[in-house]
């Protein structure tokens, strides 16, 4: 179900809902971006990458994605591995997905002080479940996912098997499938890490 649908149901909440999302894609997609910058790929930069402009992050497919399907994607930030080295990869590539966590327990924090009955309170378990899905599903070991080209970067043959299928023309189809496929237990898993964030601050 997509964002469409929740705005008939509720202006509001497609506006806060679309609001977040479009915050957590441009921090995490801007986290790897600065991550990479500051440890010395200069690609980034060179693509205007290293900003908080949502402009500069959203794609047009992946938004129309989220608007009608549910699930979509930003513009992945390119980057030159020779530049970084394997661990230079590595925290460039898992900085999307912590920034993700790092938001949502923020958010976790403040929800502990604030009624989820009021506006704010609405507005941050939005942003913190939004953050959780991201981080979550980010850090899966799937092809096209920072979690794939982490684990390549732990272990580089498996990381060079994992790019060549990634650059078949049917990758993207075929990881789609996989995850619809696997989406209750994808489901499972966050709210199982939803859990733990909230009970890490008590909230």
């Amino acid at each position: 179900m997509g964002l469409i649908s929740l705005l008939q149901v509720s202006p509001l909440a497609f506006a806060i809902t679309a609001l977040a999302l479009v915050l957590s894609l441009t921090v995490h997609e801007f986290a790897h971006a600065y991550a990479a910058d500051r440890l010395g790929d200069r690609t980034p930069r060179s693509y205007g990458r290293v900003t908080l402009n949502p402009l500069k992050h959203l794609d047009p497919l992946g938004t129309l994605l989220l608007l009608f399907v549910g699930f979509g994607f930003a513009r992945p930030v390119p980057i030159n591995p020779r530049n970084l080295g394997r661990w230079g990869t590595l925290w460039a590539t898992a900085a999307g997905p912590l920034s993700n966590l790092l938001i949502a327990l923020v958010c976790a924090a403040l929800i502990a002080f604030v009624p989820v009955s009021t506006l704010f309170g609405v507005v941050l378990s939005t942003v913190l479940s939004i953050n959780v899905v991201l981080a979550v599903f980010n850090l899966l070991p799937i092809p096209l996912l920072d979690g794939s080209r982490i684990l390549g970067s732990l272990v580089p043959s498996l990381g060079r098997s994992l790019a060549q299928f990634e650059a078949q023309p049917f990758s993207f189809l075929i990881v789609m499938v996989f995850i619809y496929a696997l989406s209750g237990q994808i489901g499972s898993l966050i709210g199982q890490v939803q859990r733990w964030v909230l009970g890490l601050v008590g909230a």
